[in-house]
């Protein structure tokens, strides 16, 4: 690095900010959800604060709470810098995580699968204020001179903030069950359900678009094998439409693959029991795999613009295939297991980057600016 790069003012993290807004909505989604049975019972929304504490509680409860708030509290120190730094930063994350958790405890009061409670606020308001000193430690290792500020000029382009969001959420969306392997976007559900109670009558769209006709074991195996292969490549061609040359490609395509099949893994030994841990590596899934392997290997050195065009593609072609063809009924009995109990807040999220990751990732990589950005630095 030269005298010159060192003696540029430090500049803000667009990566930081788009993180902390796509977590806010995580955050309001996870609060609300399902978002449905509005109703007033009388109270105002500000009077939980004045309420007693309730009597029964868990560590559980006060540690997700306290967890869940920390990487707000984080992001929003991360978001400021370098215009506003130090105790300021940290006083200003407080607020903003005390703010919000009390709006989203004032907005439950009027759902009724939800309880309004000044317990929750407090861990909520800790857990942010935790965060936003990590984040005070960390600013100079991850937003100053350090070697891993070095390595995210040096191996992603200049304007991958945003790509980075969309690859970090791939992990995390592989927690919500599924019916395959990265069968993301699953919309057509959703849309059966509402039409169902809007029209008081059941519908089932993808009974409708497959007109009656029946699928074979051999046909379910195939429709897996597609979804997990293009929903493989498309995530992984995705990030490698992000990297410079010198970036080890290979190195990070397996980091990446090693932590959301990791994820996938912890995922379903924590709701479903631990056998059930790798039941999703189905022969489809793993024959998937090997396809998206290869298309991943084949295409890592070609030119950004065509990995970022098959990219678009490839995950398009997992949400046509996911949402026209029915869910594995194997996998239909294993839902029955599933805890969700003391998971209601997380699950509203995890269902929340299922359904929505491939649109997020579509609409990036289709974006304009991106593509401009892209060739204007003959990236």
């Amino acid at each position: 690095m030269t005298e010159q790069e060192q003696a540029l003012p430090p500049t803000g993290s667009s990566f930081a900010r788009a993180a902390l807004l796509v977590y806010t909505l995580l955050v309001v989604y996870a609060s609300w959800y399902p978002f449905s049975g509005w109703r007033t019972i009388g109270l105002a929304p500000w009077d939980f604060l004045l309420a007693p504490l309730p009597h029964y509680w868990t560590v559980f409860d006060v540690s997700t709470n306290v967890f869940g708030y920390m990487p707000f509290g984080l992001l929003v120190v991360f978001a400021l810098y370098p215009a506003v730094r130090g105790l300021w930063a940290v006083a200003i994350a407080f607020i903003a995580g005390l703010l919000l958790s009390g709006l989203m405890e004032a907005g439950q009061t009027f759902l009724p699968s939800r309880v309004s409670s000044n317990l929750d606020l407090l861990p909520n308001a800790g857990g942010a204020l935790v965060g936003a000193i990590g984040g005070l430690l960390l600013s100079r290792v991850f937003l100053e001179q350090s070697r891993l500020l070095e390595l995210r000029k040096n191996w992603f382009a200049h304007d991958a903030g945003r790509g980075l969001i969309v690859v970090a959420l791939w992990p995390l969306a592989q927690i919500y069950p599924q019916g395959y392997l990265f069968g993301h976007g699953q919309i057509m559900p959703i849309l059966s359900d509402w039409m169902s109670n809007w029209l008081s009558k059941p519908i089932d769209l993808t009974e409708m678009a497959r007109s009656g006709i029946q699928l074979t074991v051999q046909e379910y195996w195939l429709a897996e094998t597609i979804i997990t292969a293009c929903g493989f490549a498309g995530a992984m061609l995705t990030m490698l439409c992000l990297l410079r040359k010198p970036a080890p490609k290979t190195a990070l395509v397996l980091l990446l693959a090693g932590i959301t099949l990791t994820s996938k893994w912890l995922a379903s030994a924590l709701l479903f029991t631990p056998q059930n841990a790798m039941a999703w590596l189905t022969p489809g899934a793993q024959g998937g795999l090997l396809i998206g392997a290869m298309l991943v290997g084949g295409l890592a050195f070609a030119p950004s613009g065509a990995q970022r065009r098959l990219a678009a593609v490839s995950l398009a072609a997992s949400i046509l295939v996911a949402n026209f063809v029915p869910v594995n009924p194997y996998f239909v009995a294993t839902l029955q297991a599933w805890l969700q109990g003391k998971f209601l807040n997380f699950n509203g999220a995890a269902q929340f980057l299922s359904l929505a990751w491939p649109f997020f990732a579509i609409w990036f990589l289709a974006h304009p600016m991106h593509r401009r950005k892209r060739q204007q630095r003959g990236v």
